[in-house]
Order: structure tokens, then C-alpha cells, then sequence
């Protein structure tokens, strides 16, 4: 099965398109829980055990584990082996190099860590990202339009038709889907322009962080994205950091409740 076909079929079975982001941050740990290895892993257990039910993926974000030195990275692989086998895992490392250097990049994250799926750059060209392209049941969500304020500094600039770097990516990545496995990682924070990048890419799964602490308009962002692919709607802090004392689960839980049944709603009406 491609990777986009499973995630088509996961989003199906678990009735969502929520995605959590784990990106754990050792000074926000809820009181009680220690900055530790174990206090990591205890962490993450608790909110993939409260939040599961109601999410289609999560996303550790590797930054945060890498920044904690070699038990960050031990930490990341036992917090990979706590999500259940029912949902997608995006390991959001954001990798980009030339093809040899991608190599092992790709071995990394999907072998040696298990992911199913990795977030890249494209700036280097299709040849580059190929060690990720060419592993049809992992999934390569590449960044388009991004969330973050300074997106517009090189996402927004025009070639010589007139069209935003954004847009040459989107349709430079539908034509690498030929093995099914391709996404765009496009922000909530821009709904117009995601809506612009789902006209010229309308059938590729989206990863949209952006929506809670970031701001994003929820209901804005899935009418643009449409309901023709899968999207996933990302939240990480709103959700991880929901309470800092010991009810931090109960409190992941019910925020990932409430995301959940925003979303579908707002896919309902936009359906």
C-alpha cells in the first residue's frame, strides 16, 4: 500500500484529520514530570494514551529531542515505539541535502526510527529528495507555504510568469507523486494562498500546522484545502501544554476532543 493510500484509509477509520505534534520542551514539562529521559517518554506515553482515539497522526518534532543530546534521541525512538500501529507518524525533521547525504537521512528516519513519513525542503531539487520519493509506503510532506512570518521573505517571490515560488513547488511536487507518496506542508496562518496551492495540487494530502497557538482560522483553512485529499490539521502546544500540573493528560484529552470535533465539523460544511 502507498503511503498516501493508507493515510487516506486511516483518516477514514479513525474519523479524523487531527495530527499532534510532540514537540516536547523540556521547560514546559507539567510539574512533577522530570527533565529526564524517562520523564520524556512518560510524558509522551501519557498524551498519545489520553489523545489517541481522536488522532489520525502525530508528529514528534525532532528538534526538540536532538536538543536534549544522545538521551534526547533515545527518548525519541522508545516515543516512537509508544504510538499505536493505527495512526500515521511524521517525523518533523524537516531533512534536505544532496541525494547521497539523503540516503541516510531517509535510513534514519525510516528505518533505524521506524517513521512512516518525514517532513523535507525542496530547494534542492527533485534528484535530492529521490532516497525519500523512492520508498512508495513512507510519505514525503515537502515544503510549500509555510506558517511562520518570515515565509514571505523567498515563498513569495515571482519568476519571470509571474508565479510565486510556492506555487512552482506544489506543482513541481505533483508531478513527483508517481509514487503516491507526496504531501505539502502548507500553514493555516495563509488560507488564501493554501487555497491557491489546492487549485494547482488538488489531490495531495496536506499537512497544515498553524491552528492553535499559532492562531490560524480553522474553519477558513478547511474550506480552502477542500475535502478532495486528505488533510491533516496539526496542533502541538494548545494540546501538549494544556495543563502544567498533574491532570496534563485529562486536559490533552479534552483539548484534542474539542480540535477533533472542530474539525469535522468544519469538513462537514465544507463537503
Amino acid at each position: 500500500m502507498s503511503f498516501n493510500a493508507r493515510l487516506r484509509q486511516t483518516c477514514a477509520k479513525k474519523n479524523s484529520a487531527l495530527c499532534i505534534g510532540l514537540d516536547v520542551d523540556l521547560a514546559r514539562l507539567p510539574t512533577g514530570i522530570p527533565a529526564t529521559r524517562e520523564g520524556v517518554v512518560h510524558f509522551c506515553r501519557e498524551i498519545i494514551e489520553a489523545t489517541h482515539q481522536f488522532a489520525a497522526a502525530y508528529k514528534p518534532n525532532v528538534a526538540f529531542f536532538e536538543s536534549m543530546g544522545m538521551w534526547g534521541l533515545e527518548a525519541l525512538e522508545e516515543v516512537r515505539g509508544q504510538i499505536p500501529a493505527d495512526v500515521v507518524t511524521i517525523a518533523d525533521a524537516k531533512r534536505g541535502d544532496i541525494d547521497s547525504t539523503n540516503v541516510h537521512y531517509a535510513v534514519a528516519v525510516f528505518d533505524v526510527l521506524g517513521f512512516d513519513a518525514v517532513t523535507a525542503h525542496p530547494y534542492l531539487g527533485a534528484e535530492s529528495l529521490e532516497p525519500f520519493l523512492s520508498r512508495p509506503d513512507r510519505g514525503v510532506f515537502v515544503l510549500c507555504r509555510t506558517s511562520n512570518p518570515g515565509a514571505r521573505d523567498f515563498q513569495d517571490l515571482r519568476n519571470e510568469t509571474g508565479e510565486r515560488l510556492y506555487i512552482t513547488v506544489a506543482k513541481a511536487v505533483q508531478s513527483w507523486n508517481v509514487n503516491d507518496n507526496c504531501g505539502l506542508v502548507t500553514g493555516a496562518t495563509y488560507p488564501e494562498e493554501l487555497a491557491e496551492v489546492r487549485q494547482v495540487a488538488p489531490y495531495l494530502p496536506l499537512l497544515i500546522p498553524g491552528i492553535g497557538a499559532q492562531g490560524g482560522d480553522l474553519p477558513a483553512t478547511v474550506q480552502a484545502a477542500g475535502t478532495a485529499a486528505p488533510m491533516l490539521i496539526n496542533a502541538s502546544r494548545s494540546i501538549l501544554y494544556a495543563s502544567n500540573e498533574n491532570d496534563f493528560a485529562e486536559a490533552a484529552a479534552t483539548a484534542a476532543t474539542k480540535l477533533h470535533t472542530d474539525i469535522n465539523q468544519a469538513l462537514a460544511i465544507a463537503t
